[in-house]
């Protein structure tokens, strides 16, 4: 990656406070325009790290560069940072023209200017008829669109994004999703965004960085992170997804046989740094797993008895009990109910060989 594209760049940064490691060896490149979202269970350390970008907090080591310049321990106004807050953090005295020319106050914007900038961005976030009332006066939804607008106003260099979208109703965080990610490719700003939501990384990302236990768990594109998972906590947090144990008993160029108990063998991706007789995972996702019908093949097989049924919609789950004791997890679209199986027939499973990834057995993980 060259160096020139690089809008943030984070080595080895850690944060302690007292005993609790809230941050720990953290290495990030931020790409100019790129929208990355910290993604990670509650204590991971993600929002400690955005702290860490802004300001607002200091890290016992490490740096950090903003634009090629060390920014470590600037105060954050010299970071030409914006930040849009769970809770919106509009003054209530001020009127909404008044909340998003506030920071072009503050860098002695002359008025004319400063009104044109206001009205810009309020168009930008379809809220231009509501620039003489007050913050109390509208929804959760249209504050929200005021505090990006006001994040996005003076085009700062960055912006940090600490779970915005966390206050608001399922129908408007999906709504506003959409709407940030328009934006961030209207305006080709760089975005750094926390969410514990996994659907929502998901769906607004360029890449994401999945945290865990103070520390970088992987780094890669959504596609990267669901598809093809380096760990097992990657594998677990991102979608749904079959673990299975199993041992790996052949290896080669193409791939690696993996033996699931009671299973026979399965053929899945390579993974180099595993090889013959480790115990492994074999990670499948539930939707990449078909029911076979009379005289249909794949090139990975397993027969179960179906235990349970689960109706979600458009959606249905099934979970079908392996020879062996493991449990398989299907989804399929949902069918007339004239048309669905029963608790308790025999299926046959089938996948794609590159649906299958062998991961690292999570009791070794934890052992390194």
């Amino acid at each position: 990656m060259s160096g020139e594209n690089i809008k943030l760049k984070i080595r080895s940064l850690r944060k302690t406070y007292g005993s609790v490691v809230a941050l720990d060896s953290a290495d990030i490149d931020l790409r100019d325009g790129e929208f990355l979202t910290l993604l990670g269970p509650s204590g991971s350390g993600k929002s400690t790290l955005l702290w860490a970008v802004a300001g607002l907090n200091d890290p016992d080591s490490g740096q950090i560069w903003i634009d090629g310049r060390e920014a470590t321990h600037l105060p954050p106004f010299q970071r030409e940072i914006g930040m849009v807050f769970q809770n919106y953090a509009l003054f209530p005295h001020m009127t909404i023209g008044q909340n998003i020319g506030f920071p072009l106050e503050m860098r002695k914007m002359n008025r004319i200017d400063r009104e044109k900038a206001v009205m810009r961005v309020l168009d930008m976030v379809k809220l231009g008829h509501v620039a003489d009332r007050y913050p109390q006066e509208l929804s959760g939804g249209q504050q929200q669109r005021i505090a990006l607008a006001r994040a996005f106003v003076y085009e700062p260099s960055i912006i940090l994004m600490d779970e915005p979208l966390g206050a608001l109703d399922k129908k408007l965080r999906d709504h506003l999703q959409l709407e940030i990610k328009h934006l961030h490719e209207q305006l080709g700003v760089t975005i750094m965004y926390v969410t514990h939501d996994q659907e929502e990384a998901m769906v607004m990302s360029d890449r994401i960085c999945l945290m865990n236990n103070a520390r970088v768990e992987q780094i890669g594109t959504p596609e990267d992170l669901y598809f093809r998972p380096n760990t097992v906590f990657a594998a677990d947090f991102l979608g749904e997804s079959n673990l299975v144990d199993g041992v790996i008993r052949e290896v080669n160029g193409n791939g690696a046989s993996v033996e699931i108990g009671g299973a026979g063998l399965t053929r899945a991706l390579p993974n180099p740094d595993l090889s013959v007789g480790d115990r492994v995972k074999l990670m499948t996702r539930p939707e990449a797993i078909e029911v076979l019908g009379a005289g249909e093949s794949r090139p990975n097989e397993v027969s179960g008895i179906l235990r349970e049924v689960i109706v979600g919609g458009g959606a249905t789950k099934l979970f079908v009990e392996l020879q062996g004791g493991a449990t398989m997890r299907v989804t399929q679209l949902t069918r007339a109910a004239t048309e669905r199986l029963s608790p308790g027939v025999e299926l046959r499973l089938g996948w794609e060989q590159h649906a299958a990834v062998v991961l690292k057995h999570a009791e070794l993980e934890s052992e390194l």
